[in-house]
């Protein structure tokens, strides 16, 4: 056995049997959690000059949190590899532009960006370490129940990256499969490949299901896995039927392994491997933005680091007991969040995108196969209904009628809104929105 494989295991073994692990109250939880993050900080504060300068005499869990903003504009700092900002983007850039991944920086350093679907895209360091780290993390998170097993996993993905590859054993055979590849070329590869656990971004997903049912595509999935997309409900139906199960989540950001699904369904957030804190958007319905703090990497720090994304807690507990807080839904970022007028001509009203979702899903009715949802200016929304032409008029009507109730009970003007044939999502590197903001947020919400 390899150091890296031994690595791998040894990380698996501690997600599934670990101290984090074994915690069987909330209490324990977090008292496992401010120990592991002390432990951590001791050893990496003297390496990082900027989280030195930046947690210099304050409490770990007060400092100000940092966003992508500042730890870009800080990034020769605060990564404790001595990495320059120019170098690793020149790397990162290069291996798109060739789509060969496998190049590193001296230490085996694996450089990566994020997709930048925010407006700005994220750089980010990983060691060998923290790759094997993710890897048994992955493994004990994504395996059907957890168990070492042999398995045929195909990966979809807009970049490769040595990460993923970090994943291979004698036991897991791997497949990235690039999303700038054409479809037919992924239903012939995915036929002869014959995966047991399919995994990727939900509207690829849904087209693979449209294959399939069609008869195109042959495979029989164990687990199908979404990630890198918010899972819109519509999707995830059309995915679990044709495909035999439910539809999995890995909540995964270039700033972490962040959550999964365990054998309910139900996605929790990797508390064993980070402290989230909420950055409350509305407490009345539990939806938050995530304060990470991850207290196991090292080359580039993730402390105190405030996401853009939405996330809604779970109301009620998951069956399976875990003490990790469980997810309703992961609802998109804050860019994404629709801003309204306020009918009394004071301020805006802000509409989280579950709250339009759950209005075209209930008034387009079962014959829905796909949507978006685009706000372009403060009065004015496009929505594009994938739907037979005989159910559109009385859709149409009836998605009209649950907006206005929605701005009725919001206190919100009521927008314009502009109707189209589409909806159904392409094969694309970007990431797929049903629901999105095109317009700047108001300066005053």
């Amino acid at each position: 056995m390899n150091a890296a494989t031994a690595q791998v295991l040894a990380a698996y073994w501690r997600t599934r049997y670990g101290p984090g692990a074994r915690a069987r109250t909330r209490t324990e939880l977090e008292a496992y959690q401010a120990r592991a993050v002390e432990r951590h900080l001791r050893r990496l504060l003297p390496r990082s000059p900027f989280y030195r300068a930046h947690f210099a005499g304050r409490a770990w869990a007060a400092a100000p949190p940092i966003n992508k903003r500042v730890m870009l504009a800080h990034f020769d700092e605060l990564n404790t590899a001595g990495v320059c900002f120019s170098e690793a983007l020149a790397l990162a850039e290069r291996a798109e532009a060739t789509r060969d991944f496998a190049p590193t920086l001296p230490g085996g350093l694996t450089v990566g960006l994020s997709s930048g679907t925010s407006g700005t895209r994220s750089l980010f360091l990983v060691s060998p370490a923290e790759r094997a780290a993710w890897a048994g993390a992955a493994l004990a998170r994504v395996l059907p129940g957890g168990r070492l097993a042999a398995q045929r996993v195909a990966f979809f993905l807009r970049a490769n990256s040595n990460l993923y590859r970090s994943v291979r054993s004698r036991l897991i055979r791997f497949a990235y499969f690039d999303l700038l590849d054409p479809l037919p070329a992924h239903v012939a590869r995915l036929n002869a490949y014959q995966p047991t656990i399919l995994v990727g971004p939900p509207s690829l997903l849904a087209l693979l299901a449209s294959e399939a049912r069609a008869g195109r595509l042959t495979i029989g999935p164990r687990k199908v896995v979404s990630v890198a997309e918010v899972l819109d409900p519509l999707d995830a139906a059309a995915i679990a039927a044709q495909f035999g199960g439910p539809v999995h989540q890995v909540y995964q950001a270039t700033e972490g392994f962040l959550g999964a699904t365990c054998d309910h369904g139900t996605l929790h957030l990797n508390e064993d491997l980070l402290v989230v804190q909420t950055d409350w958007l509305d407490e009345r319905t539990g939806k938050f933005a995530p304060i990470l703090t991850d207290f196991h990497r090292q080359t580039q720090p993730i402390l105190r680091y405030r996401l853009d994304d939405v996330l809604t807690l779970k109301p009620t507990a998951c069956p399976c007991g875990s003490p990790r807080r469980a997810l309703e839904t992961i609802e998109g970022r804050c860019d994404d969040i629709f801003y309204f007028p306020a009918a009394s001509g004071r301020g805006w009203v802000c509409l989280f995108p579950d709250f339009i979702r759950r209005a075209i899903l209930s008034g387009a009715g079962p014959l829905l196969e796909g949507y978006t949802a685009t706000q372009t200016d403060p009065g004015h929304v496009e929505i594009a209904l994938a739907l037979p032409a005989a159910a559109r008029a009385d859709a149409e009507a009836a998605i009209r009628a649950a907006l206005a109730a929605l701005c009725a009970r919001t206190g919100a003007v009521k927008p314009r809104l502009a109707f189209s044939a589409g909806g159904l999502p392409e094969l694309s590197p970007r990431k797929f929105k049903r629901v999105a903001r095109h317009m700047p947020a108001p300066d005053s919400a």
